[in-house]
């Protein structure tokens, strides 16, 4: 070997290192390492915090915190405070995470796994989150034996799964969540979130047990997942803008629902730009719903249901101004959100309940530019016919079974 290729070999060896280096599990911080056992009884959140604290500190390019595949760690609250050095970061969750026993938890029950503060997050894998669920359910029903207490904070408070909070631009793929206590996932003051293959089950009969709650966040998509619960699929609350779901299977569960907005005491909510496309619904109480407290003030505006399709769904197309959950509202108030620019196109499938479209508008303002086309919902019995019934709302329908009768035709 003569002088020549000694000195290039020097020169690109040095380079090369530095390449494989960057790629080496160096950026990678196994919560194993941190001294999780991962055996499924003990209590592993210490292990997964000061992991976090050592991946988050990292100023490698995206560092990785993983959860190992082949183990179920159990955790109780554990929060993940940002921000972190690097500009992205990541969770790879491989093995199975496991909630403490309600009896272990502390003053705190509002949250399981969160996320605060964090930029660039990727969380993903294959892993699976068991919130353990119905040991808070049982709690709730014994506690408050009124359905309508069930979030009452001096009951039995139950924590959400997976929380997002005060983030940007965050990825969440792959994960299955499972007997969440409340929420799976909540998104709060987001801006930028691709949820994808997600896959969210809980009994029907499980209380409070939405899928995803987005509130005071813009820019979020929700796509390829299937979400099966006790509550709503998604739900859609005030201050949240530019909302796209697409390709997500809902059922069983409460449906896709924009609200509650307002609340009893008269709460203004804003929400606009949402649109839900190509999503199937079975078994659900409810198909595509947006609700209004009648106390409420505000606006929910640019709402477009695109090709989507019903199978044994109760309350198909409902829109609810005087939305009051086991009366406990004022009576004869009339909602102060103004909902317009709503769109159904595509919308077809079955019904158990012959009201297949029932929109219930606010006598104060009432709902305008609502537009319907290619709209065809049927009975399941095939000897019923169904209907709509509407009030207070103005627009077009084209080619709509049931007829809407306060709609242009």
């Amino acid at each position: 070997m003569d002088f020549y290729t000694i000195f290039i070999l020097m020169c690109i060896v040095p380079s090369g290192l530095s390449r494989i280096l960057d790629a080496s599990p160096a950026n990678v911080f196994s919560v194993l390492k941190y001294g999780a056992v991962g055996d499924g009884s003990t209590d592993d959140s210490k292990a997964f915090l000061n992991a976090w604290n050592d991946m988050c500190g990292a100023r490698y390019n995206a560092p990785t915190l993983e959860v190992p595949a082949g183990k179920t760690f159990m955790l109780g609250s554990v929060v993940f405070e940002g921000p972190c050095k690097s500009t992205s970061v990541r969770v790879s969750i491989l093995g199975n995470l496991v909630a403490l026993q309600m009896s272990a938890w502390g003053s705190d029950r509002s949250k399981w796994i969160s996320f605060a503060n964090v930029n660039g997050l990727i969380v993903d894998g294959r892993g699976q989150l068991d919130g353990r669920g119905d040991q808070w359910w049982k709690c709730a029903r014994e506690a408050k034996p009124d359905v309508s207490l069930w979030n009452d904070m001096s009951g039995c408070q139950r924590p959400t799964s997976l929380a997002f909070h005060a983030c940007k631009t965050i990825q969440l793929s792959g994960i299955t969540s499972i007997n969440s206590p409340s929420n799976h996932f909540s998104i709060n003051e987001v801006d930028g979130a691709t949820i994808s293959n997600v896959h969210l089950t809980a009994p029907e009969e499980s209380p409070n047990t939405d899928g995803i709650d987005i509130t005071d966040s813009r820019n979020i998509q929700i796509e390829e997942s299937i979400i099966a619960t006790g509550d709503d699929c998604v739900a859609i609350n005030g201050g949240t803008s530019f909302i796209n779901i697409t390709n997500v299977a809902c059922g069983p569960g409460h449906g896709i629902s924009v609200g509650s907005l307002g609340d009893k005491g008269g709460k203004e909510d804003t929400v606009e730009e949402i649109r839900v496309q190509n999503c199937n619904f079975t078994g659900t109480t409810n198909g595509l719903r947006i609700k209004t407290f009648a106390a409420g003030t505000g606006y929910a505006r640019k709402i477009h249901f695109d090709q989507i399709t019903f199978q044994d769904v109760k309350n198909a197309i409902i829109i609810d101004q005087y939305y009051c959950p086991h009366g406990q509202c004022e009576g004869g108030a009339s909602s102060n959100i103004r909902l317009s620019d709503i769109s159904y196109t595509g919308v077809q499938g079955s019904t158990t309940e012959l009201v297949a479209i029932n929109l219930n508008c606010s006598s104060t303002v009432p709902c305008s530019n609502i537009f319907m086309n290619g709209v065809n919902i049927v009975a399941d019995d095939p000897g019923s016919t169904t209907s709509a019934s509407c009030s207070n709302a103005q627009g077009k329908a084209i080619s709509t079974i049931p007829d809407v009768s306060c709609l242009e035709a």
